[in-house]
């Protein structure tokens, strides 16, 4: 039963229009689990490497050969994370190629509703640029091709996104369902073995 939560605004920046979600999570959520619920609420494809940093210090997939890399995601909860550093803002870096950079502020922490399950989607605006288009100035070069049919890479740019792209269009209810499988996955009971009969 998850007792606090966290409500955190979520900000793509560095794009326009602009790209945010508003999302409660656990409190004690890890970090690893965080950066799932953010692939998901942001609409990204979790096909890349991420590190959630607060005050200098990095959380994501450790690398044996990588000396300075970040610390393990799944070993840090958010909690520790506000109650060790002070921060109230976080960075979610994802794709270190393209170089997506996400705002994570801590708006409030409250008690959790019963009954409600968690993490939560409330609210998001924008869609999120497709994977591997560069970073913030392959996407605004990107929307700029698609938006001129006589821009130079007008076809090319359709063709390679491969279906209609409105950066102000979102498909809410697909984020929220797929922040919800989490949040069902994560809050079932562990399976009890029955004795045998006898």
């Amino acid at each position: 039963m998850t007792s606090s939560i966290a409500r955190l605004k979520i900000t793509l920046d560095d794009v326009k229009p602009a790209v945010a979600r508003r999302v409660e999570v656990p409190l004690t959520i890890r970090l690893d689990r965080l950066h799932l619920v953010l692939q998901a609420a942001m609409g990204w494809t979790n096909s890349h490497l991420y590190e959630i940093r607060a005050r200098g210090v990095g959380w994501g997939v450790p690398d044996p050969d990588w000396g300075d890399g970040p610390l393990d995601a799944r070993k840090t909860r958010l909690l520790d994370v506000i109650e060790d550093t002070g921060a109230k803002t976080l960075k979610y870096l994802y794709d270190f190629g393209d170089g997506w950079e996400h705002t994570v502020k801590v708006e409030r922490i409250t008690d959790a509703i019963p009954g409600l399950l968690y993490p939560f989607l409330i609210d998001a605006t924008g869609r999120c640029p497709p994977e591997d288009v560069g970073g913030p100035p392959g996407y605004a070069e990107f929307l700029e091709a698609i938006g001129d049919p006589k821009h130079e890479s007008h076809a090319e740019m359709v063709q390679w996104v491969g279906t209609p792209f409105d950066p102000a269009a979102i498909d809410f209810d697909e984020h929220a369902k797929a922040v919800e499988d989490f949040a069902k996955a994560w809050s079932r009971k562990p399976a009890t073995r029955r004795k045998p009969a006898g």
